[in-house]
């Protein structure tokens, strides 16, 4: 039935869908939503999930997510959801929130926007304080001064990734960038080209998530007042492919 409702031969072919065996082309969707009995705004939505799920980029993912969660009707359900995933993507909301555990903290945007390295703008701290504020990692104390807290954000499943990566593509850039723009004694940059057995990698992950959390601890335990935002960021990825044959 619901074939011949979206004009396909395959009865098949929603069950494919479904295990993540076949994607839906464009005339599928028209099809799909025909046979859900989407129309207009609701039609528009269910294609632009689609484009979500089988975007190869994530300009393309992003694009997506742009008019999804710009729609009224993930406004009303998922509003929340939707502000976990912008305080993970843009780099400048996680600074802002540790640069709140300064005694000088000044919430005001005009301050932030020029305190921050590299600057952003004063509406783009105005609306980064906002955010922050409106899902808990800044708190207002007894003083009404905001303070920084550490909570688990909400982020769709389908965007969980493309956050991730938005957040490393920021903070990678802004990396590349500090070697023109932060003076030496500022700032430390390392690598190093290793040739290794791929039974290796699972350990060299777990040395790094266990220097970053030794990073987290000796910066936690400092007796000195916070004075100013770094970012350390440990990265490991390939540059060839494996040996033939190997698992």
């Amino acid at each position: 039935m619901f074939a011949r409702k979206a004009g396909h031969k395959n009865p098949s072919l929603l069950l494919l869908v479904v295990q993540g065996k076949r994607n839906l082309t464009g005339p599928n969707v028209v099809g799909f939503s025909r046979a859900l009995g989407l129309t207009g705004a609701e039609a528009r939505f269910f294609e632009r999930l689609v484009q979500l799920g089988q975007a190869k980029t994530s300009e393309e993912q992003n694009a997506a997510w742009a008019e999804i969660s710009a729609s009224r009707r993930f406004r009303e359900v998922r509003e929340l959801e939707g502000l976990g995933f912008e305080a993970i993507s843009r780099w400048y909301h996680s600074a802002i929130h540790e640069l709140a555990r300064r005694d000088d903290f000044v919430p005001d945007p005009a301050w932030i926007a020029r305190t921050l390295q590299p600057k952003v703008t004063v509406a783009q701290a105005r609306k980064a304080l906002e955010l922050l504020m409106s899902v808990g990692m800044l708190e207002e104390d007894d003083n009404g001064r905001p303070q920084p807290r550490d909570v688990s954000l909400v982020t769709p499943h389908e965007v969980a990734g493309l956050a991730a990566r938005n957040y490393h593509d920021g903070m990678l850039d802004l990396a590349r960038r500090s070697i023109a723009d932060v003076p030496r004694e500022q700032r430390h940059l390392l690598g190093v080209t290793v040739c290794i057995p791929a039974s290796l990698i699972p350990r060299l992950k777990r040395e790094l998530d266990e220097f970053q959390e030794r990073l987290l601890d000796l910066c936690d335990s400092a007796e000195d007042a916070p004075e100013q935002v770094y970012q350390a960021h440990l990265a490991l990825f390939p540059l060839s492919s494996a040996t033939e044959g190997a698992a």
